[in-house]
């Protein structure tokens, strides 16, 4: 199998037919399945599934709604190409620029090629502008410079795919993955539609959880394997600051002035205890991240080629 192409979909039954004839015309002469996933939907969305899916398609209903990330994560473990590419079901994706994506991965020899946006058809006060923020935050925080962290088209080799380790709400950040799973990657120009049936299930309310996604991607992406180097580092620095606020007080003490009605007295006691939690919590996240690997048996690498000129 050539490609698989993962589609998570909620409450999307008027979409369903078009978007079945959209991807036979656009994918007729490539070899491919296509995985559809539903995700809790409350309307007729696997009914329209099962009277319009053609023989080369497979729907798998989850369920309850668990959210687009879970759902691109069943969709991508059941996927059989050698190929795997991840499309909204609303139709405003196009996956006519499916083939030409497939074509700059194999020629550039990519593991990965994102969509980027162009002539966006979303509304400019709800989506656009906080969608730029957000990109830019991304982009800056974690140093992986993609123009558009929310277009969902977008085509992998299978192993980088089904190896992401796609929880919560992690879908906005797959070229963050992608980075730290060590892939090479590259983002192109793809046609963007306004939505024709149904509504948007993205408003303003997602940007906090965006905002605190961010925080643990960057956590992620530069402590996973050597969480002491943060909470060590930040708890040292805050237990020398309490010691040394206090033996300044100690010091006013001894010369005969009164410290007990202080401020400064209750800040450096509390800097204190912070800076020992921090450093337990620093020894506490090296045990889980060593039992992550050891109890699964994981590596904290990953091989791409072995060279070996002695066979």
């Amino acid at each position: 199998m050539k490609l698989s192409i993962v589609i998570p979909l909620m409450n999307e039954d008027e979409s369903i037919k078009p978007l079945f004839r959209a991807l036979a015309s656009a994918l007729s002469g490539i070899e491919h399945e296509i995985i559809l996933v539903d995700d809790g939907s409350t309307d007729s969305t696997v009914a329209e599934i099962e009277r319009y899916a053609p023989s080369n398609a497979r729907c798998v209903v989850l369920n309850k709604n668990y959210g687009q990330t879970a759902a691109m994560s069943a969709g991508i473990n059941e996927a059989k190409g050698e190929l795997i590419a991840t499309m909204d079901g609303d139709l405003q994706n196009d996956p006519a620029d499916i083939p030409m994506m497939i074509e700059h991965l194999e020629s550039r020899e990519l593991d990965v090629v994102v969509g980027r946006r162009a002539g966006r058809k979303d509304g400019m006060v709800l989506r656009k502008i906080p969608s730029k923020i957000a990109n830019a935050m991304i982009r800056n925080m974690t140093n992986v410079h993609i123009r558009d962290y929310g277009c969902t088209l977008k085509v992998f080799k299978r192993d980088v795919a089904q190896n992401l380790g796609l929880y919560g709400e992690l879908h906005r950040f797959i070229p963050v993955l992608v980075q730290l799973y060590g892939a090479k990657m590259e983002e192109v120009d793809v046609r963007h539609h306004a939505r024709q049936y149904g509504k948007s299930k993205y408003g303003i309310g997602r940007t906090l959880k965006v905002l605190s996604d961010l925080l643990f991607m960057v956590f992620f992406q530069n402590y996973a394997h050597k969480p002491m180097h943060l909470f060590g580092t930040l708890g040292f620095i805050t237990l020398f600051l309490g010691i040394g606020i206090n033996l300044y007080l100690v010091a006013l003490k001894i010369l005969g002035n009164d410290i007990g009605g202080r401020p400064l007295l209750t800040l450096g006691v509390i800097m204190t205890f912070i800076g020992i939690q921090l450093i337990t919590t620093g020894f506490i996240a090296e045990f889980i991240m060593r039992t992550y690997y050891e109890s699964q048996n994981k590596k904290p690498y990953i091989i791409r080629q072995i060279v070996d000129k002695s066979k």
